[in-house]
């Protein structure tokens, strides 16, 4: 009897201590995916002196002057070209990110005017101090490319020359954005993408499966991943189902031009996934690349920018 005893507590302990792991680390998925931990605005100071830099330009970028206007309740950043542009480049930032780590990327595109944007002015909150506006994982944030795109249309730029480039949460949010001007009007004049999260729920079980597999993950991590991911769509006031890139997309075909860059170790943005997305443009080149996303230029060095600007060049003639 006191051996049955011993070992019935020591199962509930068990079993105590497993729930006690997936709450901890439930609670940890639902936090990163609406408010990341690792994201810390910029001081305006570096912001400003970032912009000048960029402002200023190098022998490859001709640089150009920046002005800032107000759409509604976003801050669009824009860079005009001195001289004649194709087109406009809107960089879509990341998870944890704004439109001061991503605006480097505007050297990509030198015959290109360059328009950038905080989602939801998050960046502008946490600065003052207010309520910080929790991350939706692209069910909001697609919703302010679209209305910065239809901004952009009002003031002069037709769709055929607007471009979006996203990498990471930037590239999910693009493709979810993509969908919703595709079924309202004609395709955009391309986009370029790199690692995009399938959903807020496939981006939770990767979150809990990091970069080595553990004997408990096969398990544990579906499960996690689901209530994380439904926690945070709680937090987030959306629905999980507006996160689904698959689901967003579809049986239909997206006819704006696209170039990806697939990450083909990536653990964070699936390959499967991918490729699966990939498929469902009428006109893409896919460069596959062996390593995680947001790594893809460093690895592939100048080819990436070449990459681009022949996509571009195709794409805006």
């Amino acid at each position: 009897m006191k051996i049955c005893k011993a070992i019935a507590l020591s199962a509930a302990t068990g079993l105590l201590g497993i729930a006690s792991f997936v709450g901890w680390k439930t609670r940890a998925v639902a936090w990163e995916l609406t408010d990341p931990p690792f994201y810390h605005p910029q001081p305006l100071e570096r912001v400003q002196q970032t912009y000048a830099e960029l402002a200023k330009g190098d022998g490859a970028d001709p640089g150009g002057t920046w002005h800032s206007e107000d759409v509604e309740e976003l801050q669009l950043w824009a860079l005009q070209r001195a001289q004649p542009a194709k087109g406009t480049v809107l960089l879509l930032h990341g998870f944890g990110d704004d439109r001061w780590g991503t605006s480097p990327a505007l050297k990509w595109f030198p015959t290109l005017h360059a328009g950038i944007f905080t989602y939801l002015r998050r960046d502008d909150a946490m600065r003052s101090g207010g309520r910080t506006p929790f991350v939706t994982f692209g069910a909001r944030e697609s919703e302010n490319i679209v209305k910065i795109v239809h901004h952009l249309e009002a003031t002069g730029t037709p769709r055929s020359q607007i471009i979006l480039m996203g990498r990471s949460l930037g590239a999910s949010v693009g493709l979810l954005a993509l969908t919703k001007l595709e079924a309202e009007g004609p395709p955009l004049g391309g986009f370029i993408w790199e690692g995009a999260p399938g959903s807020s729920r496939d981006f939770g079980e990767c979150l809990v499966r990091g970069g080595k597999d553990r004997f408990w993950h096969p398990i544990l991590a579906p499960v996690i991943g689901d209530l994380g991911s439904r926690w945070a769509a709680k937090r987030g006031q959306y629905q999980r189902e507006e996160t689904d890139l698959q689901r967003a997309v579809g049986n239909r075909r997206l006819a704006t031009p696209s170039l990806c860059f697939l990450a083909t170790q990536d653990r964070l943005a699936p390959p499967a996934v991918q490729r699966a997305l990939a498929s469902r443009f009428y006109r893409i080149q896919v460069v596959e690349v062996p390593t995680w996303h947001l790594h893809c230029a460093e690895v592939l060095g100048p080819d990436y920018s070449k990459a681009i600007q022949e996509s571009v060049s195709a794409w805006l003639k």
